[in-house]
């Protein structure tokens, strides 16, 4: 098996391990025992790079504590895969960012070392004129669609609402549903904070858990965004910023 075929793997499997978490049938995420249990430790590590933010997802959505351990794990992590070069990847930048930020904040040690700075350009963000184009970078900065968390993309998210839900309509005429699934998150995120929208994140959801959640990565993300749709609107604190 090639590396990147174990890494996919092990990603799916760490998805599955969360989303179990979040949907009550799989107790809590134990990172720590899931990397030493893995028969590729390297992978099992690499997948928890690939999670990022979401790895924390029953801790921000249900509560459960983060160990010391699996703490510990998510540091390893970065050791083995370090964070992106903000001037290479401002994306990929971002959600390590989120991570690193969520680590810090979850397990009370700033101490743990991990260091991963957010760009400085957000230029890719507010210009939403070229709204498909737009909707992409979203896309793939699903994770930071989540409780706590509040930076330049959720003030991005704010400011393209009528984006946003085109992008989850064409997603969904084109039959992509990955990324429909990843823009009904921010949708998800957007209507917690109380915010009006032309869209129902509801009934989309619903209807992409029937047309587009096959897999633990898409089924993570709609089971999150459902979470999201559940709690009070505007009951989110933030006070990370990422």
């Amino acid at each position: 098996m090639s590396s990147h075929s174990a890494f996919a793997e092990a990603s799916d499997a760490l998805a599955a391990c969360v989303l179990g978490a979040l949907s009550g049938t799989g107790g809590a995420v134990q990172l720590g025992r899931y990397v030493d249990d893995a028969s590729d430790t390297l992978a099992a590590l690499a997948a928890v790079r690939v999670l990022g933010a979401d790895v924390f997802s029953p801790h921000l959505l249900m509560e459960h504590p983060l160990q010391a351990q699996d703490a510990a794990v998510v540091a390893k992590a970065f050791d083995a895969f370090p964070a992106s070069d903000t001037s290479g990847e401002p994306t990929v930048a971002r959600r390590d960012h989120a991570t690193a930020v969520l680590l810090a904040r979850l397990s009370g040690d700033d101490a743990l070392g991990v260091v991963a700075p957010a760009p400085t350009d957000d230029a890719g963000l507010t210009d939403t004129a070229e709204w498909s184009g737009w909707c992409v970078r979203m896309a793939q900065l699903a994770p930071l669609a989540t409780l706590v968390l509040d930076g330049p993309a959720h003030e991005a998210a704010r400011g393209g609402v009528l984006p946003l839900c085109r992008g989850v309509s064409r997603s969904m005429l084109r039959r992509d549903f990955p990324t429909a699934v990843r823009l009904v998150r921010w949708l998800a995120w957007l209507h917690q904070e109380g915010a009006e929208l032309p869209l129902d994140p509801g009934l989309v959801a619903e209807h992409l858990l029937l047309v587009g959640g096959a897999g633990p990565r898409a089924a993570l993300d709609l089971a999150i965004a459902r979470h999201l749709l559940e709690r009070r609107p505007g009951t989110d604190t933030k006070a990370a910023h990422a």
